[in-house]
């Protein structure tokens, strides 16, 4: 009687695991057909890898019914999870692809990293707050995208001996770009940056994508967006020039 209440439970735990797995990977798909191809994100690996990535791993537990939502989600440390939409168009505009060399500043929790890693992208990532470098790493891990290279670290002057990069991806926002991230760019690479004051009712920052040239670079601005603001370095050259 003992061992067979023990293996109904444990059946009971294995069908529950598998239920959940199987909404999650629904919610996947609507979140890829309606919030993403739905709109304006056609790049096949870009969709794909979406589909994959466990979304729900990489948040808190309290969020998971959320974690496939329209919108962004609370990580801890006063930082968030950027919207899905957003983390496939910066994807795009990075022309991330297989084989790209990509440095994301800001790691979060993780799931910008892991959505590079599933395209085949080779990538290093920096997040300033120590604890959630940590737990992005972990999460990292346990879905399973182990060549992902994490540090802990100001992001404003990348990751000078990882450099150049094909792509740079910034998932928090300055009010100037930082000219170390456009000198780690390969000619013809692409950075990926919120600019802008901290965004409020009466302000916002633009998405712009930095083109690296033989001569410079070039700029143009996406649209209005809102991230939490990038901290360290950036924030002491700031307050200098005032």
């Amino acid at each position: 009687m003992f061992s067979g209440l023990i293996g109904f439970l444990v059946v009971g735990t294995v069908m529950s695991f598998s239920t959940n797995e199987e909404a999650f990977k629904r919610m996947r798909d609507q979140m890829v057909e309606i919030q993403i191809a739905g709109r304006d994100v056609g790049n096949s690996d870009i969709l794909r890898a979406m589909r994959i990535v466990p979304r729900h791993l990489f948040v808190p537990e309290s969020e998971r019914e959320q974690a496939y939502g329209d919108h962004p989600l609370p990580i801890g440390q006063g930082q968030t999870i950027s919207q899905p939409y957003i983390v496939a168009k910066m994807t795009e505009l990075g022309d991330v692809k297989k084989g790209s060399k990509v440095l994301e500043v800001g790691s979060g929790s993780g799931y910008q990293a892991a959505v590079l890693a599933e395209m085949g992208a080779e990538v290093y990532t920096i997040e300033i707050l120590p604890e959630l470098s940590k737990q992005a790493e972990k999460n990292l891990q346990s879905a399973g995208y182990k060549k992902v290279q994490v540090r802990a670290g100001d992001g404003y002057r990348g990751w000078p001996e990882a450099a150049p990069f094909d792509s740079i991806l910034v998932t928090a926002a300055p009010e100037e770009v930082p000219q170390p991230l456009i000198d780690q760019l390969k000619v013809g690479g692409k950075l990926v940056i919120p600019v802008g004051p901290s965004a409020s009712l009466f302000s916002h920052q633009q998405l712009l994508v930095i083109t690296k040239t033989k001569d410079g670079s070039e700029r143009r601005s996406v649209f209005p967006v809102a991230f939490v603001p990038m901290t360290g370095e950036t924030q002491t050259k700031k307050a200098k020039n005032r």
